[in-house]
């Protein structure tokens, strides 16, 4: 492999890891308290409300169940208006943050909904507000869930931002696209799979660390 290439395989890898990471925090930043909303506004929760449970329950499945290459397509016009273009890394994030939210949100959901019911229970007989049973009661027991559910997010990302190249959002799916499949350069292909899995191995084992650090089960043992 020429230095040539070497080096176009670095600045994807850097790209892709800039797009994973910018949309990973900021789709966190609205997805877990989404999340934990979902999970604590049902009726008889901890923050009732059912009808807009429902409203934004409705919008998070809608989301979801939207395949990521049309979501893509389907709002080029709202990420060429955020990011001033529609091709290239910084208009990539958008989908990749648009598909992150409503990913994040359900996976923290289920993580909060995994929490014995009688820790909240204990939390409101001793006068913890809502906002205290959340933070030091729902989020605290829930932090294995969580770390793992992001572990996952950033996994899927990896995946998405490799999809997203298709399109020319760069990163190692417009280089394995341009180069592996246009070019007939099999080897820039095979580099590319190979460097996506270790990124993936890499996330995947800091997360089931992380997740292992924080269960209390485990650290009892």
């Amino acid at each position: 492999m020429s230095p040539e290439i070497a080096w176009l395989i670095v600045r994807a890898t850097i790209q892709t890891l800039h797009m994973v990471a910018v949309a990973a925090v900021i789709g966190s930043i609205i997805g877990v308290p989404l999340g934990v909303f979902l999970a604590t506004s049902e009726k008889g929760e901890l923050f009732e409300a059912p009808i807009t449970n429902k409203v934004l329950g409705a919008i998070v499945n809608a989301a979801r169940s939207t395949p990521f290459i049309i979501l893509v397509v389907a709002i080029i016009p709202f990420t060429r208006l955020v990011a001033g273009t529609s091709i290239g890394t910084t208009a990539a994030i958008v989908p990749l943050t648009i598909a992150t939210i409503p990913f994040v949100a359900r996976l923290v959901e289920a993580s909060i909904r995994e929490v014995d019911p009688g820790l909240i229970e204990t939390a409101r007989s001793m006068g913890a507000t809502p906002m205290q049973i959340v933070l030091k009661v729902l989020l605290a027991e829930a932090r294995p869930g969580i770390t793992l559910a992001l572990t996952l997010t950033i996994v899927s990302l990896i995946g998405y931002s490799a999809m997203v190249g298709a399109v020319g959002g760069g990163g190692l799916g417009d280089l394995g696209i341009r180069y592996g499949y246009q070019r007939f350069m099999p080897e820039v292909m095979l580099a590319v799979v190979v460097v996506l899995i270790v990124l993936v191995q890499i996330v995947q084992s800091i997360g089931d660390g992380l997740a292992r650090r924080f269960d209390k089960r485990q650290r009892s043992r």
